[in-house]
């Protein structure tokens, strides 16, 4: 991956830090929910298992 690809990244990285920070701490968690939502589903794939929404 060329310098730049990766400093894309990294940008892209920090934009979206930037804009969860910028969330009301309401949102915020329905974010991180949402993303042990898809963690969980990702694992139950991975082990075997139908994946699904709670």
């Amino acid at each position: 991956m060329d310098s730049r690809a990766e400093s894309s990244d990294e940008a892209q990285g920090l934009r979206l830090v930037r804009a969860f920070l910028l969330l009301p701490p309401e949102k915020r968690a329905e974010v991180i929910a949402f993303a042990e939502d898809l963690v969980r589903a990702h694992t139950q794939s991975d082990n075997g298992q139908e994946a699904s929404p709670r």
